[in-house]
């Protein structure tokens, strides 16, 4: 029997995990990274998708804006359980069966967070090499 822990999340809480994650030092506005931005409504699609305005460059934006899930067609909950199932080493042809997705799909899913997970990491090191560098100088 399938647990399908896609089923059981409560989705807000998925939202609340992606704005902690992305927006950890504050909302930055994708396009010219200004700070000051204000939250504009929610997506219709997608109801608990804050949409927000820049102020700087007068650019509209999302939770999802510029990230591996904007545009994805499969909600954010499968996102979530799958780089879940990712950590627990489950292998893609298993994450398809508890998502009840193709295999075609979970493999573009978990190749997608891989090299988010990557860029993540090389922008973090590379950000701190860059400070650790100027604070010698």
């Amino acid at each position: 029997m399938l647990l399908q822990l896609h089923k059981m999340l409560d989705i807000s809480q998925c939202w609340d995990i992606v704005r902690q994650v992305r927006w950890s030092e504050g909302v930055l506005c994708p396009q010219c990274e200004s700070k000051d931005c204000y939250k504009n409504g929610k997506s219709k699609r997608q109801i608990h998708n804050q949409k927000y305005h820049c102020k700087s460059c007068e650019k509209h934006f999302d939770d999802l804006t510029d990230t591996i899930f904007s545009g994805s067609q499969l909600p954010l909950e499968h996102w979530i359980v799958a780089l879940y199932l990712m950590h627990l080493n489950i292998s893609n042809s298993q994450i398809a069966e508890e998502l009840d997705i193709s295999l075609t799909t979970a493999q573009r899913i978990c190749s997608e967070l891989r090299e988010g997970i990557v860029k993540k990491n090389l922008a973090y090191y590379l950000a701190e090499r860059w400070k650790l560098t100027n604070a010698m100088s």
